[in-house]
Protein backbone atom coordinates (compact mmCIF):
# COMPACT_ATOMS: atom_id res chain seq x y z
CA UNK A 1 0.00 0.00 0.00
CA UNK A 2 1.57 3.32 -0.85
CA UNK A 3 2.08 5.82 1.57
CA UNK A 4 -0.96 7.73 2.68
CA UNK A 5 0.65 10.93 3.64
CA UNK A 6 2.00 11.63 -0.09
CA UNK A 7 -0.43 12.99 -2.42
CA UNK A 8 0.89 10.82 -5.09
CA UNK A 9 -1.57 7.99 -2.99
CA UNK A 10 -5.44 8.83 -3.82
CA UNK A 11 -5.84 7.97 -0.03
CA UNK A 12 -4.19 11.47 0.54
CA UNK A 13 -7.24 13.61 -0.93
CA UNK A 14 -10.00 12.75 1.28
CA UNK A 15 -12.43 15.35 0.85
CA UNK A 16 -15.79 13.10 0.33
CA UNK A 17 -17.05 15.58 -2.78
CA UNK A 18 -14.40 15.07 -5.12
CA UNK A 19 -15.95 12.54 -7.86
CA UNK A 20 -17.02 11.75 -11.25
CA UNK A 21 -20.07 13.09 -11.52
CA UNK A 22 -19.21 16.51 -9.43
CA UNK A 23 -16.42 16.73 -12.10
CA UNK A 24 -18.55 16.09 -14.72
CA UNK A 25 -21.11 18.62 -14.15
CA UNK A 26 -18.44 21.24 -13.67
CA UNK A 27 -16.79 19.90 -17.20
CA UNK A 28 -20.00 20.24 -19.06
CA UNK A 29 -20.31 24.06 -17.47
CA UNK A 30 -17.04 25.10 -18.49
CA UNK A 31 -17.19 22.92 -22.10
CA UNK A 32 -20.16 25.82 -23.04
CA UNK A 33 -18.57 28.81 -21.37
CA UNK A 34 -15.30 28.27 -22.83
CA UNK A 35 -15.91 27.53 -26.25
CA UNK A 36 -18.53 30.86 -26.07
CA UNK A 37 -15.29 32.92 -24.55
CA UNK A 38 -12.82 31.29 -27.46
CA UNK A 39 -14.91 32.09 -29.91
CA UNK A 40 -15.78 35.97 -28.48
CA UNK A 41 -12.11 36.07 -27.88
CA UNK A 42 -10.92 35.56 -31.53
CA UNK A 43 -13.91 38.06 -32.84
CA UNK A 44 -12.71 40.36 -30.53
CA UNK A 45 -9.02 40.07 -32.31
CA UNK A 46 -10.98 40.25 -35.37
CA UNK A 47 -12.81 43.40 -35.07
CA UNK A 48 -9.04 45.57 -34.65
CA UNK A 49 -8.51 44.50 -38.32
CA UNK A 50 -4.89 43.40 -37.59
CA UNK A 51 -4.18 42.35 -41.50
CA UNK A 52 -5.01 45.87 -42.22
CA UNK A 53 -2.10 47.83 -41.16
CA UNK A 54 1.10 46.94 -38.91
CA UNK A 55 -0.57 49.56 -36.18
CA UNK A 56 -3.70 47.55 -36.10
CA UNK A 57 -1.71 44.17 -35.55
CA UNK A 58 -0.57 43.47 -32.11
CA UNK A 59 0.42 39.69 -32.93
CA UNK A 60 2.74 40.03 -36.13
CA UNK A 61 3.30 36.63 -35.94
CA UNK A 62 0.34 34.70 -35.76
CA UNK A 63 0.80 33.08 -39.52
CA UNK A 64 -1.66 30.52 -39.66
CA UNK A 65 -3.56 31.06 -36.52
CA UNK A 66 -4.56 34.15 -38.51
CA UNK A 67 -6.74 32.07 -40.91
CA UNK A 68 -10.07 33.07 -39.90
CA UNK A 69 -9.62 37.17 -40.39
CA UNK A 70 -12.10 39.01 -42.10
CA UNK A 71 -13.11 42.86 -42.52
CA UNK A 72 -15.06 43.66 -39.41
CA UNK A 73 -18.19 45.04 -40.03
CA UNK A 74 -20.02 47.73 -39.25
CA UNK A 75 -23.15 46.60 -38.98
CA UNK A 76 -25.48 46.36 -36.24
CA UNK A 77 -23.75 49.29 -34.63
CA UNK A 78 -23.69 47.55 -31.26
CA UNK A 79 -21.57 44.09 -31.93
CA UNK A 80 -18.55 44.34 -30.71
CA UNK A 81 -20.44 45.88 -27.06
CA UNK A 82 -22.50 43.05 -27.14
CA UNK A 83 -19.21 40.72 -28.20
CA UNK A 84 -16.64 42.23 -25.77
CA UNK A 85 -19.29 42.25 -22.88
CA UNK A 86 -20.17 38.70 -23.39
CA UNK A 87 -16.66 37.65 -23.27
CA UNK A 88 -15.24 39.62 -20.31
CA UNK A 89 -18.58 39.38 -17.66
CA UNK A 90 -18.46 35.61 -18.90
CA UNK A 91 -15.03 35.22 -18.29
CA UNK A 92 -15.01 37.05 -14.78
CA UNK A 93 -18.47 34.45 -13.97
CA UNK A 94 -16.74 30.75 -14.37
CA UNK A 95 -13.22 31.92 -12.02
CA UNK A 96 -15.44 30.07 -9.24
CA UNK A 97 -16.55 26.95 -11.84
CA UNK A 98 -12.56 27.09 -13.28
CA UNK A 99 -11.30 26.88 -9.59
CA UNK A 100 -13.87 24.33 -8.33
CA UNK A 101 -13.09 21.98 -11.65
CA UNK A 102 -9.47 22.19 -10.75
CA UNK A 103 -9.88 21.48 -7.05
CA UNK A 104 -11.88 18.67 -8.05
CA UNK A 105 -9.02 17.25 -10.16
CA UNK A 106 -6.15 18.08 -8.26
CA UNK A 107 -5.12 14.64 -7.40
CA UNK A 108 -4.73 13.45 -10.87
CA UNK A 109 -1.67 16.21 -11.02
CA UNK A 110 -0.03 14.10 -8.59
CA UNK A 111 -0.67 10.46 -9.77
CA UNK A 112 2.11 8.29 -10.58
CA UNK A 113 3.26 7.07 -12.46
CA UNK A 114 3.21 9.63 -14.96
CA UNK A 115 2.22 7.52 -17.94
CA UNK A 116 0.54 4.06 -18.27
CA UNK A 117 -0.15 3.99 -21.77
CA UNK A 118 0.17 6.75 -24.82
CA UNK A 119 -3.27 7.53 -24.68
CA UNK A 120 -2.82 8.09 -20.67
CA UNK A 121 0.16 10.53 -21.63
CA UNK A 122 -1.86 12.05 -23.66
CA UNK A 123 -4.57 13.02 -20.82
CA UNK A 124 -1.59 13.79 -18.54
CA UNK A 125 0.08 16.18 -21.09
CA UNK A 126 -3.71 17.97 -22.12
CA UNK A 127 -3.87 18.42 -18.17
CA UNK A 128 -1.01 20.10 -17.62
CA UNK A 129 -1.43 22.05 -20.59
CA UNK A 130 -4.98 22.90 -19.93
CA UNK A 131 -4.04 23.85 -15.99
CA UNK A 132 -0.99 25.77 -17.00
CA UNK A 133 -3.09 27.81 -19.98
CA UNK A 134 -6.03 28.69 -18.03
CA UNK A 135 -4.28 29.85 -15.26
CA UNK A 136 -2.34 32.41 -17.46
CA UNK A 137 -5.44 33.23 -19.45
CA UNK A 138 -6.98 34.10 -16.30
CA UNK A 139 -4.59 36.08 -14.86
CA UNK A 140 -3.67 38.09 -17.68
CA UNK A 141 -7.18 38.79 -18.69
CA UNK A 142 -8.20 39.97 -15.32
CA UNK A 143 -5.18 42.01 -14.73
CA UNK A 144 -5.33 43.57 -18.26
CA UNK A 145 -9.37 44.29 -17.29
CA UNK A 146 -8.01 45.87 -14.05
CA UNK A 147 -5.57 48.33 -15.91
CA UNK A 148 -2.82 46.55 -13.44
CA UNK A 149 -1.27 44.35 -16.45
CA UNK A 150 2.13 43.28 -14.96
CA UNK A 151 3.50 40.48 -17.58
CA UNK A 152 6.36 41.35 -19.53
CA UNK A 153 5.65 41.50 -23.05
CA UNK A 154 2.69 42.99 -24.71
CA UNK A 155 -0.83 41.85 -23.28
CA UNK A 156 -2.37 40.93 -26.88
CA UNK A 157 0.16 38.42 -28.55
CA UNK A 158 0.65 36.67 -24.92
CA UNK A 159 -2.69 36.46 -24.45
CA UNK A 160 -3.52 35.27 -28.01
CA UNK A 161 -1.28 32.51 -28.23
CA UNK A 162 -1.81 31.23 -24.40
CA UNK A 163 -5.60 31.30 -25.84
CA UNK A 164 -4.50 28.83 -28.27
CA UNK A 165 -2.28 26.77 -26.81
CA UNK A 166 -5.40 26.78 -23.53
CA UNK A 167 -7.42 25.19 -26.45
CA UNK A 168 -5.87 22.92 -28.20
CA UNK A 169 -5.37 21.35 -24.76
CA UNK A 170 -8.74 21.96 -24.45
CA UNK A 171 -10.24 20.39 -27.28
CA UNK A 172 -7.50 16.85 -26.77
CA UNK A 173 -8.59 16.81 -22.78
CA UNK A 174 -12.72 16.90 -24.15
CA UNK A 175 -11.97 14.30 -26.65
CA UNK A 176 -10.27 12.11 -24.14
CA UNK A 177 -13.12 13.00 -21.13
CA UNK A 178 -16.22 13.32 -22.87
CA UNK A 179 -17.25 9.58 -22.95
CA UNK A 180 -16.53 9.32 -19.10
CA UNK A 181 -18.28 12.43 -18.86
CA UNK A 182 -21.31 11.60 -20.42
CA UNK A 183 -21.73 8.21 -18.69
CA UNK A 184 -21.65 9.86 -15.26
CA UNK A 185 -24.34 12.50 -16.09
CA UNK A 186 -26.46 9.59 -17.93
CA UNK A 187 -26.31 7.87 -14.22
CA UNK A 188 -27.54 10.61 -12.70
CA UNK A 189 -30.51 11.08 -14.65
CA UNK A 190 -31.19 7.38 -14.23
CA UNK A 191 -31.08 7.86 -10.31
CA UNK A 192 -27.44 6.17 -8.81
CA UNK A 193 -26.92 8.66 -6.26
CA UNK A 194 -23.31 9.87 -6.01
CA UNK A 195 -22.48 7.27 -2.92
CA UNK A 196 -22.56 4.75 -5.93
CA UNK A 197 -19.88 6.55 -7.95
CA UNK A 198 -16.55 4.79 -8.78
CA UNK A 199 -13.61 6.94 -10.17
CA UNK A 200 -12.95 6.68 -14.08
CA UNK A 201 -9.52 5.76 -13.18
CA UNK A 202 -9.23 2.41 -11.29
CA UNK A 203 -5.68 3.01 -10.25
CA UNK A 204 -6.25 6.43 -9.55
CA UNK A 205 -10.03 7.41 -8.53
CA UNK A 206 -11.80 10.83 -7.89
CA UNK A 207 -13.70 8.97 -4.78
CA UNK A 208 -11.36 8.62 -1.83
CA UNK A 209 -10.57 5.04 -0.82
CA UNK A 210 -10.82 6.93 2.93
CA UNK A 211 -13.12 9.87 2.54
CA UNK A 212 -13.55 12.35 5.66
CA UNK A 213 -17.22 12.93 6.94
CA UNK A 214 -18.92 15.27 4.75
CA UNK A 215 -19.63 18.61 5.71
CA UNK A 216 -21.72 19.60 2.52
CA UNK A 217 -23.20 17.94 0.17
CA UNK A 218 -22.12 17.71 -3.45
CA UNK A 219 -25.16 19.34 -4.65
CA UNK A 220 -24.71 22.17 -2.18
CA UNK A 221 -21.03 22.34 -3.14
CA UNK A 222 -22.47 23.00 -6.66
CA UNK A 223 -24.78 25.87 -4.87
CA UNK A 224 -21.95 26.83 -3.73
CA UNK A 225 -19.84 27.57 -6.84
CA UNK A 226 -22.83 28.97 -8.97
CA UNK A 227 -23.71 31.66 -6.06
CA UNK A 228 -20.25 32.79 -6.41
CA UNK A 229 -20.45 32.71 -10.09
CA UNK A 230 -23.81 34.66 -9.32
CA UNK A 231 -21.95 37.33 -6.91
CA UNK A 232 -19.27 37.80 -9.79
CA UNK A 233 -21.97 38.57 -12.68
CA UNK A 234 -23.41 40.50 -10.12
CA UNK A 235 -20.36 42.81 -9.61
CA UNK A 236 -19.15 43.47 -12.87
CA UNK A 237 -21.60 43.32 -15.55
CA UNK A 238 -22.93 47.01 -14.65
CA UNK A 239 -19.84 48.16 -16.35
CA UNK A 240 -21.91 47.52 -19.74
CA UNK A 241 -24.75 49.78 -19.34
CA UNK A 242 -24.89 53.56 -18.14
CA UNK A 243 -26.71 54.82 -15.26
CA UNK A 244 -27.60 53.52 -11.69
CA UNK A 245 -26.69 49.81 -12.92
CA UNK A 246 -22.84 51.15 -13.19
CA UNK A 247 -22.93 51.70 -9.77
CA UNK A 248 -23.25 47.65 -9.14
CA UNK A 249 -20.07 46.71 -11.00
CA UNK A 250 -17.74 47.04 -7.89
CA UNK A 251 -15.48 44.68 -9.26
CA UNK A 252 -14.98 46.55 -12.86
CA UNK A 253 -12.23 49.75 -12.51
CA UNK A 254 -15.10 51.64 -14.84
CA UNK A 255 -17.40 50.85 -12.43
CA UNK A 256 -19.30 53.49 -9.72
CA UNK A 257 -20.68 56.65 -10.66
CA UNK A 258 -20.04 58.28 -14.24
CA UNK A 259 -17.30 61.28 -14.22
CA UNK A 260 -18.51 64.07 -13.64
CA UNK A 261 -22.13 65.79 -15.00
CA UNK A 262 -23.62 66.81 -18.47
CA UNK A 263 -23.04 66.24 -21.69
CA UNK A 264 -19.77 64.88 -21.15
CA UNK A 265 -20.04 62.80 -18.17
CA UNK A 266 -19.67 59.10 -19.12
CA UNK A 267 -17.27 57.02 -19.35
CA UNK A 268 -13.44 57.17 -20.54
CA UNK A 269 -10.37 55.01 -20.36
CA UNK A 270 -7.09 57.55 -21.00
CA UNK A 271 -7.42 61.19 -20.25
CA UNK A 272 -6.17 64.10 -21.93
CA UNK A 273 -3.39 64.16 -19.17
CA UNK A 274 -2.43 60.66 -18.62
CA UNK A 275 -1.59 61.07 -22.32
CA UNK A 276 0.38 64.04 -22.56
CA UNK A 277 -2.60 66.40 -24.06
CA UNK A 278 -1.93 70.17 -23.45
CA UNK A 279 -4.23 72.78 -23.74
CA UNK A 280 -2.12 74.78 -25.82
CA UNK A 281 -2.14 72.96 -28.75
CA UNK A 282 -5.48 71.63 -28.85
CA UNK A 283 -6.38 75.40 -28.95
CA UNK A 284 -8.46 77.29 -31.78
CA UNK A 285 -5.27 79.03 -32.78
CA UNK A 286 -2.98 75.99 -32.60
CA UNK A 287 -4.67 72.91 -33.94
CA UNK A 288 -4.82 72.21 -37.44
CA UNK A 289 -6.24 68.53 -39.02
CA UNK A 290 -4.03 67.29 -42.12
CA UNK A 291 -5.91 65.70 -44.49
CA UNK A 292 -3.43 63.96 -47.24
CA UNK A 293 -5.24 62.15 -50.22
CA UNK A 294 -4.82 61.32 -53.79
CA UNK A 295 -5.24 65.30 -54.30
CA UNK A 296 -2.62 65.99 -51.95
CA UNK A 297 -3.21 67.59 -48.29
CA UNK A 298 -5.68 69.81 -46.90
CA UNK A 299 -5.38 72.24 -43.48
CA UNK A 300 -8.74 72.75 -41.65
CA UNK A 301 -9.30 74.07 -38.40
CA UNK A 302 -11.73 73.04 -36.32
CA UNK A 303 -14.35 76.49 -38.00
CA UNK A 304 -13.19 74.72 -40.80
CA UNK A 305 -14.68 71.74 -40.08
CA UNK A 306 -17.81 73.33 -38.72
CA UNK A 307 -18.59 75.03 -41.67
CA UNK A 308 -18.36 71.73 -43.76
CA UNK A 309 -21.59 69.33 -43.87
CA UNK A 310 -22.27 68.12 -40.14
CA UNK A 311 -24.38 64.15 -39.58
CA UNK A 312 -24.97 63.10 -36.29
CA UNK A 313 -24.63 59.08 -35.44
CA UNK A 314 -26.03 57.67 -31.89
CA UNK A 315 -23.12 55.22 -31.25
CA UNK A 316 -21.58 53.68 -28.04
CA UNK A 317 -18.29 53.24 -26.81
CA UNK A 318 -17.05 49.71 -25.90
CA UNK A 319 -13.31 48.55 -24.94
CA UNK A 320 -11.35 45.47 -25.04
CA UNK A 321 -11.71 45.61 -21.19
CA UNK A 322 -15.28 44.84 -21.35
CA UNK A 323 -16.65 48.28 -20.19
CA UNK A 324 -19.12 50.05 -22.65
CA UNK A 325 -21.57 53.36 -22.38
CA UNK A 326 -24.98 53.65 -24.03
CA UNK A 327 -25.44 55.16 -26.99
CA UNK A 328 -24.28 59.25 -27.34
CA UNK A 329 -24.99 61.61 -29.31
CA UNK A 330 -22.41 62.49 -32.26
CA UNK A 331 -21.94 65.30 -34.39
CA UNK A 332 -19.16 66.03 -37.16
CA UNK A 333 -17.59 65.54 -40.79
CA UNK A 334 -18.59 61.91 -42.20
CA UNK A 335 -15.53 60.31 -42.75
CA UNK A 336 -16.38 59.44 -46.33
CA UNK A 337 -16.40 63.22 -46.47
CA UNK A 338 -12.99 63.97 -45.26
CA UNK A 339 -12.26 61.39 -48.30
CA UNK A 340 -14.03 63.64 -50.97
CA UNK A 341 -11.87 66.51 -50.16
CA UNK A 342 -8.52 64.84 -50.99
CA UNK A 343 -9.92 63.27 -54.62
CA UNK A 344 -11.55 60.20 -53.61
CA UNK A 345 -15.56 59.48 -54.67
CA UNK A 346 -17.44 59.43 -51.43
CA UNK A 347 -19.01 55.99 -51.88
CA UNK A 348 -15.10 54.88 -53.16
CA UNK A 349 -13.46 56.11 -50.01
CA UNK A 350 -10.19 54.14 -49.60
CA UNK A 351 -8.81 52.92 -45.94
CA UNK A 352 -7.40 55.49 -43.79
CA UNK A 353 -4.61 55.93 -41.24
CA UNK A 354 -6.03 58.13 -38.24
CA UNK A 355 -2.57 59.57 -36.25
CA UNK A 356 -3.34 61.21 -32.77
CA UNK A 357 -1.51 64.19 -30.83
CA UNK A 358 -1.18 61.37 -28.44
CA UNK A 359 2.79 60.95 -28.13
CA UNK A 360 3.04 57.78 -25.77
CA UNK A 361 0.83 54.55 -25.13
CA UNK A 362 -0.84 52.02 -27.70
CA UNK A 363 -2.40 53.21 -30.72
CA UNK A 364 -1.12 56.58 -31.19
CA UNK A 365 -2.17 55.25 -34.49
CA UNK A 366 -4.92 53.45 -35.82
CA UNK A 367 -6.26 52.00 -39.56
CA UNK A 368 -9.78 52.40 -40.71
CA UNK A 369 -11.19 49.94 -43.28
CA UNK A 370 -12.50 51.22 -46.63
CA UNK A 371 -16.15 49.92 -45.26
CA UNK A 372 -15.65 51.79 -42.07
CA UNK A 373 -14.69 54.94 -44.34
CA UNK A 374 -17.43 54.64 -46.34
CA UNK A 375 -20.21 54.24 -43.42
CA UNK A 376 -22.70 56.55 -43.09
CA UNK A 377 -22.48 56.99 -39.34
CA UNK A 378 -18.68 56.89 -39.01
CA UNK A 379 -17.55 60.57 -38.34
CA UNK A 380 -14.96 62.78 -37.22
CA UNK A 381 -17.02 64.03 -34.52
CA UNK A 382 -16.78 67.42 -33.42
CA UNK A 383 -19.50 67.51 -30.50
CA UNK A 384 -21.18 64.88 -28.45
CA UNK A 385 -24.94 65.32 -26.98
CA UNK A 386 -25.10 68.76 -28.05
CA UNK A 387 -21.78 70.52 -26.99
CA UNK A 388 -18.60 70.11 -27.67
CA UNK A 389 -15.93 67.41 -27.00
CA UNK A 390 -14.31 67.59 -23.51
CA UNK A 391 -10.43 67.24 -23.69
CA UNK A 392 -10.55 63.74 -22.10
CA UNK A 393 -13.50 62.57 -24.87
CA UNK A 394 -11.13 63.72 -27.80
CA UNK A 395 -11.29 67.85 -28.41
CA UNK A 396 -10.79 68.89 -31.05
CA UNK A 397 -12.10 66.19 -32.76
CA UNK A 398 -12.55 62.20 -32.62
CA UNK A 399 -12.96 58.93 -34.60
CA UNK A 400 -16.23 57.39 -33.90
CA UNK A 401 -16.86 54.59 -36.17
CA UNK A 402 -20.12 52.05 -35.75
CA UNK A 403 -19.15 48.49 -34.15
CA UNK A 404 -15.45 49.41 -33.54
CA UNK A 405 -12.97 48.64 -30.40
CA UNK A 406 -12.81 52.09 -28.96
CA UNK A 407 -9.23 51.70 -28.93
CA UNK A 408 -9.79 52.56 -33.20
CA UNK A 409 -11.57 55.52 -32.41
CA UNK A 410 -8.86 57.45 -31.95
CA UNK A 411 -8.89 60.71 -29.91
CA UNK A 412 -7.32 64.12 -30.33
CA UNK A 413 -6.83 63.92 -34.14
CA UNK A 414 -4.25 65.29 -35.77
CA UNK A 415 -3.41 64.19 -39.03
CA UNK A 416 -5.18 61.36 -41.30
CA UNK A 417 -4.54 59.74 -44.56
CA UNK A 418 -6.49 58.19 -46.85
CA UNK A 419 -5.47 55.51 -49.70
CA UNK A 420 -4.11 52.32 -49.55
CA UNK A 421 -2.20 50.60 -46.59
Amino acid sequence: MSDQRLPSSPGFWRSPLRGPWFTSVLGVVLLGGITVLFVTGLLSYAAYNPELSPVNDKTPDKGLLGFYLFAWPTDPPWLYRLNQGVHVTLGITLIPVLLAKLWSVVPKLFALPPARSLAHALERISLLLLVGGVLFELVTGVLNIQLDYVFPGSFYPLHFYGAWVFFAAFVVHVALRAPAAVRNLRRMREGEGPQEEVGVDPEFPLVSPRPAEPTVSRRGALWFVGGGSLLLFGTTVGQNFDGPLRRTALLAPHGGADPGSGPGGFQINKTAASRGISAAETSEAAWRLVVRGRSGAVRLSRADLLDLPLHSSALPIACVEGWSTSDQWWRGVRLRDLAALVGYDADAAPDVLVESLQRRGAFRSAALRANQVRAPRSLLALDVNGEPLTPDHGYPARIIVPAAPGVLNTKWVARMTFGDL
